[in-house]
């Protein structure tokens, strides 16, 4: 087994420094150019649209899930212990300077996830009374490759409901073992089980119950883990200053703690800042394909925003914590055992049993998540309610394993799947950008006559393998809204007709 976690530790390095790396800096880079910097030039929209009311269905009842419920699906999988453990880990492998290329990606990431999201919205399809899609869907409809979107699938299901899921859970019992004490062999047995019964009851109850949960949970763990972190750089804070020179100088290969290398300071902020956020990789369209709006732009903006609070809130106190309380981080332990030292170290014990408990929220609020993701890929794949069911109980199976056995293979294992996942989604959205930039366009010029935009198919002229969208009646948004703007650009459209006519 040492064996295969060094071959796949060494494949996952190569993977991502000569093919992943590159094609995540440059297509994100693009991205940004394109768009004008939509992800900085329309930050206000994206606070905006995070609250529009739930739309309606055609019959006046209100759809499944609001953009703010997509937005907390996709930040319970984003916000888990990759924002804890994996923030720890690029400290301690790749110095302070690993946390300025995290900042850097999570900002050229966020045009990423704007292009991904929006097409996502725009190629969903209904699901029962709700909708489904992500990167396999926008490949089939928008590529005209089935074949590409069940590998893609595949992938995804093997990455998040299973390996990263099992890890989550690993963390999870981790925790509460070191904080319980003692070598109690039944006691990550215990943990394991009551893990497993919770995700269970939640899972089987589908996503209008993940949607439910994951808006209660998300604010509650976020805001008390933003606010021990706080309490912990106050108490430090003639450190702000030189931690903030301590990123921007070791950033460029300067005064490295470990000694590490100019670009494998960049590669770990890169690879663990994707693995937090998720901007370009994929996963979070899931979730905002699920979202009941009147554009499709709207959840490119929402879920770029969830990049932003995941890595420049949530990465970023982690960051803190660490550095204004650990000056030395020669030896430091990788993962999150750096990260509650220096909480043990500057708040005492008990910090110890509330991290806990964060953690805990965290790491089930993205085992939610990621179920998600899975059961969106599976439904891609077939709609048998049989294997749907069979993979609701391996999910649960999978977490109740997770608890139990060591995850230092299993990390190894789903970095080079997540490389895999990365790199085909990138090409599919590079390929089908140009339709995002269209989006884009049309959103914006609503925006400037003044108008909540409403979004038709019938405004991509030409474009095939859009199932929603369809007309006034039956796009996803308030029907009154819709209807009013339908009716006034007819109106204008009929008032110009007249005027041509008559000038003939």
């Amino acid at each position: 087994m040492d064996a295969v976690n060094a071959w796949l530790l060494t494949w996952g390095d190569n993977l991502w420094t000569w093919v992943v790396l590159p094609v995540v800096v440059l297509l994100g880079l693009y991205f940004t150019i394109r768009s004008g910097v939509v992800q900085f030039r329309l930050i206000p929209e994206m606070f905006r649209t995070l609250t529009d009311k739930t739309p309606r269905n055609a019959d006046g009842g209100p759809q499944s899930v609001s953009a703010f419920q997509a937005f907390t699906i996709s930040a319970a999988s984003r916000v888990g212990v990759g924002n804890i453990a994996g923030v720890g880990t690029a400290i301690a492998v790749g110095g302070p300077g690993a946390v300025f290329w995290m900042w850097v990606m999570a900002f050229i990431g966020g045009a990423s996830s704007f292009i991904e999201s929006s097409l996502a919205q725009l190629f969903k399809v209904r699901d029962k009374d709700s909708f489904r899609g992500g990167p396999a869907y926008y490949m089939q409809r928008g590529l005209k490759a089935r074949w590409l979107g069940v590998w893609f699938a595949v992938i995804l299901i093997v990455c998040f409901p299973f390996a990263f899921s099992s890890l989550q859970a690993n963390t999870i019992s981790a925790t509460v073992t070191s904080s319980i004490g003692g070598d109690n062999p039944w006691l990550p047995w215990g943990v394991g089980l009551g893990i497993a019964v919770l995700t269970g009851l939640v899972v089987f109850g589908g996503v209008r119950r993940i949607a439910s949960v994951t808006q209660f949970l998300v604010p509650i763990m976020a805001i008390a883990y933003l606010l021990l972190g706080i309490v912990v750089v106050a108490l430090h804070v003639d450190r702000i200053g030189p931690v903030f020179a301590e990123i921007f100088t070791s950033a460029w290969g300067f005064n490295e703690v470990v000694g590490a290398a100019f670009g494998y300071i960049v590669l770990t902020g890169v690879k663990r800042g994707m693995f937090s956020n998720e901007a370009g990789l994929g996963s979070a369209p899931n979730a905002g394909a699920s979202a009941a709006v009147t554009h499709p732009v709207k959840q490119g903006l929402v879920q770029t925003l969830g990049v932003y609070f995941d890595t420049f809130l949530v990465c970023s106190i982690t960051a803190f914590i660490i550095l204004v309380s650990v000056p030395d981080l020669a030896g430091a332990t990788k993962g999150i055992g750096l990260t509650q030292g220096a909480l043990v170290g500057t708040l005492g014990e008990w910090s110890n049993i509330a991290l806990t408990v964060i953690i805990f929220l965290l790491a089930f609020s993205s085992i939610l998540g990621n179920y998600y993701y899975g059961e969106s890929n599976i439904e891609f794949i077939s709609t048998n309610p049989i294997l749907l069911t069979v993979y609701r109980v391996l999910v649960v199976a999978a977490v109740l394993a997770g608890s139990v056995v060591g995850a230092d293979l299993v990390w190894n294992f789903a970095d080079g799947v997540m490389g895999l996942m990365a790199l085909t989604n990138l090409i599919a959205i590079g390929l089908l950008s140009g339709l995002a930039f269209k989006l884009l366009k049309d959103y914006t010029g609503q925006r400037r006559a003044g108008r909540d935009p409403v979004f038709t198919r019938d405004r991509l002229p030409g474009v095939t393998g859009i199932e929603c969208w369809e007309d006034e009646l039956t796009v996803t948004g308030p029907i009154d809204t819709v209807t009013k703007t339908r009716q006034a650009e007819k109106h204008r459209d009929h008032l110009h007709h007249d005027q041509s006519s008559d000038q003939r």
